[in-house]
């Protein structure tokens, strides 16, 4: 499955270097179809799963650990690396605290007045989005289902949640939305406290 993404995602992006200007507007349209598709799907996944909500209810303000541990994680990972790049530990927790949201986070960083670390937000949100797509597999796998929602930030209330879903259960989907709801909320107020 990894591999499948891995070559659409290139097979777009060679078309996207030959594509007419106009038509990108077109796929804009159409991807956001397609996401409401894919979001609608996993709710019929889990809407057939009848005990799914039984258990969410049973474990309380104890979902709101997973958000949590995703934000510190990201946060501990962007700690670490301002040891081995030119960005501060202020920057590189600020870049972090996109979360995968690449559309908000490197606007955010870029109107705040830091340009060159508004296009590194913007590309390492891409990149945690992608590698989610490849890696959730084989998390899912090989650690276990509620670590497979972590890389996907606050993409698995939207255009992770198809992969977490496939590869998990219905309650971790629904985990996995209610985590990145929650993320996507928190977003614009942390990134701007690092700035």
């Amino acid at each position: 499955m990894s591999l499948i993404i891995i070559i659409t995602l290139a097979l777009g992006i060679g078309a996207g270097m030959y594509l007419p200007e106009g038509s990108i507007s077109f796929f804009d349209s159409l991807s956001s179809i397609m996401l409401y598709l894919l979001i609608f799907s996993v709710g019929i996944d889990i809407g057939n799963n009848s005990d799914v909500f039984l258990k969410i209810k049973q474990m309380g303000f104890r979902i709101l650990l997973i958000p949590l541990g995703v934000i510190i994680g990201s946060w501990i990972g962007a700690g670490v690396l301002s040891f081995f790049i030119e960005q501060s530990l202020k920057e590189s927790i600020a870049i972090s605290s996109g979360f995968g949201w690449y559309s908000l986070s490197g606007v955010i960083i870029t109107e705040a007045g830091y340009p060159v670390n508004g296009t590194i937000s913007f590309l390492s949100n891409v990149f945690r989005e992608v590698l989610t797509f490849i890696f959730v597999p084989f998390i899912a796998r090989n650690l276990n289902y509620y670590s497979a929602i972590a890389p996907a930030g606050a993409t698995a209330m939207d255009t992770t949640l198809a992969i977490i879903s496939r590869n998990t259960n219905g309650k971790i989907a629904i985990i996995a939305f209610i985590s990145g709801f929650s993320i996507t909320l928190v977003v614009p107020i942390l990134i701007p406290l690092f700035l």
